[in-house]
């Protein structure tokens, strides 16, 4: 025996602190604090202990609600429902708050986040994207359990949760799906795209851990509209997954980026071109576009979607090798859509020694947001502006756009 504490399995009534990022809420119990999931600043709830190492922390689910928070709703999944306890899908976080109240909750970590980790104070709101809460995600993976069911995993576990339906997924994406058998231990992704087509690509781990992809339905190849273009990708390649984001991130990109006619601008993480092109149109022929991404399927798709833009230059390879290219003409602005984990500090080294005049940086965790921006500080920039999304409702995940400036320019 360690000596260290184990509460899994315990029942707690705790009264619920304040949102932490990760679709949780804290609270305190004999001086250690439990991370709550399913619960609500300011409510009183009864948490079964689920995971606990002993630490000065636990994590546990809210399986009764002793007194209520006013944005508490009835979730519209059943498989969100609290009488589940611990067989409850894993994919949403928020299912028992109310639209606004979601927000809010994510307006509250993006700021935390931004103050705690960048030292910057600056009040930030979560804006609704068009659509609502339900029917919005247009790609989902789906597991597949022992007995070849598809559903979700549930939270912090590989277990798999069945489903017939997602109410956040649009019908058509999910249902195909849910409906038949696969084969144990695989995986499906699923992609609805903007031509009303739906393509199902199963991933098969066969003997030795060799993953072979076959194509169930669909063509594979997804046909998107969005600002003002026609696109053509990889349906299992990155698109943003929610209907409306899209057209509304790349007009929010150029707005900030606002490339100077003739000028030099980068995208990293350039994906298929969505923010390239925007860049393009600004810069003009006589300007030029560097577009940067490492999947090489993606490079391929971006080439064919702005083959009418010949000011922009693609090149297949990692942020991280491209811009130590010494010969690399420096931007006027930089376009940075990077993973979840963020640019880090070899890339914001990189572009901060260049000194582009603006910094556009798309982010879809806080956290990562935050340390970037505070690198970018560290090189010599200022946060100017923040625009944030519910791209993801129902789930702990936001949008963020954030304009950065050199500080030393007139």
């Amino acid at each position: 025996m360690n000596g260290k504490p184990d509460w899994t399995g315990r029942l707690l009534e705790v009264e619920v602190g304040p949102v932490a990022h990760g679709g949780h809420c804290v609270a305190r119990y004999e001086g250690r604090v439990v991370f709550v999931r399913h619960a609500l600043p300011g409510e009183v709830v009864v948490a079964e202990v689920t995971e606990d190492g002993g630490g000065g922390f636990c994590r546990a689910d809210a399986v009764e609600v002793r007194t209520a928070a006013p944005g508490r709703v009835a979730p519209p999944c059943p498989l969100a429902d609290m009488a589940r306890g611990r067989d409850r899908c894993g994919g949403c976080d928020w299912q028992h708050a109310s639209g606004e109240t979601q927000r809010e909750l994510k307006s509250a970590v993006v700021t935390e986040q931004l103050k705690r980790i960048a030292g910057i104070d600056l009040p930030v709101r979560v804006r609704e994207l068009p659509g609502g809460l339900l029917r919005w995600r247009t790609r989902a993976r789906v597991a597949v359990d022992r007995g070849g069911r598809a559903g979700f995993r549930a939270h912090r576990s590989h277990r798999v949760v069945p489903a017939e339906d997602c109410p956040i997924t649009v019908a058509e994406a999910i249902q195909d799906v849910t409906s038949r058998r696969w084969r144990p231990g695989s995986e499906v992704e699923v992609a609805a795209d903007s031509a009303d087509q739906v393509h199902v690509t199963a991933h098969d781990r066969r003997r030795g851990g060799r993953r072979v992809s076959r194509q169930v339905r669909g063509s594979g190849v997804a046909h998107e509209e969005a600002a003002g273009r026609t696109w053509e990708l990889a349906a299992q390649g990155f698109w943003q997954v929610h209907v409306a984001a899209a057209d509304t991130f790349a007009a929010v990109v150029s707005r900030m980026a606002a490339a100077p006619e003739g000028g030099v601008a980068w995208d990293l993480y350039g994906g298929v071109g969505l923010f390239a092109a925007g860049l393009a149109e600004q810069v003009g022929p006589t300007g030029s576009v560097l577009l940067v991404e490492s999947s090489r399927r993606a490079v391929e798709d971006a080439v064919s979607n702005l083959r009418d833009l010949p000011q922009v230059e693609f090149r297949a390879g990692t942020a991280e090798d491209v811009v130590r290219d010494e010969g690399l003409p420096s931007p006027d602005v930089v376009v940075l859509d990077p993973p979840r984990k963020g640019a880090g500090r070899e890339v914001a080294e990189a572009v901060c020694a260049h000194r582009p005049s603006r910094i556009v940086h798309v982010a879809c965790d806080p956290a990562a947001l935050a340390r970037d921006v505070g690198l970018f500080v560290e090189g010599g920039y200022r946060l100017v502006e923040i625009e944030a999304f519910d791209a993801f409702p129902m789930t702990h995940h936001v949008e963020c756009i954030a304009l950065l400036e050199r500080v030393d320019q007139p």
